[in-house]
């Protein structure tokens, strides 16, 4: 069995120039990857949200974790504009709060959020609520954030190489390739 840090590395180095500026950051990856696959494995529902400049990158994860011919379970990864899609009309404290209470009701097993996007966004003030959100930030440090640069002119690229890194990933995890205990 594999720590989730060498199983990252050897798919890093695998996908070579594709994922080869991310050698040098899977620590940082590691640490936030481990605990969100903590959540998958205990059953907890994905509640997928980007900024709207990413809406495209929304439906690309949420079909792409459960495509149709993967041989893994199906996961509970759902978008939360399909859940809440009146999140732009939210407009304070009390208003989150009353979002967070039917989420809760909603998914009584639990959930987490994996944002991605600006910091400034409505959607990331919900995700930074909670502390087991799995966030991939531009231009803003977190600690439940993955840090990019908004102006990289290989963005994209590397928003679909962290997605095939996660769904290897969730792979190995649920196939028991994976050491998790050795992150907690």
């Amino acid at each position: 069995m594999k720590t989730l840090s060498s199983l990252n590395l050897d798919l890093i180095r695998e996908y070579g120039s594709n994922l080869g500026w991310m050698e040098e950051r899977r620590f940082d990856w590691v640490s936030l990857l481990g605990r969100f696959l903590q959540r998958v494995v205990d059953a907890k529902t994905i509640l997928v949200a980007t900024d709207s400049d990413r809406e495209w990158l929304n439906k690309y994860i949420t079909t792409t974790l459960n495509r149709s011919f993967l041989d893994r379970p199906l996961l509970p990864v759902i978008s939360l504009e399909t859940v809440f899609p009146n999140l732009n009309n939210v407009q304070d404290n009390e208003q989150f709060e009353l979002l967070e209470d039917m989420l809760e009701l909603s998914f009584p097993n639990g959930y987490t959020f994996f944002y991605v996007g600006r910091g400034d966004d409505k959607r990331a003030a919900l995700a930074k609520r909670d502390q087991n959100s799995f966030m991939w930030l531009l231009d803003e440090k977190n600690q439940n954030g993955f840090y990019l640069k908004e102006k990289d002119e290989f963005l994209d690229q590397k928003f679909l190489s962290l997605v095939r890194l996660l769904d290897k990933s969730i792979d190995a995890t649920l196939f028991m390739e994976v050491d998790l205990e050795s992150l907690v």
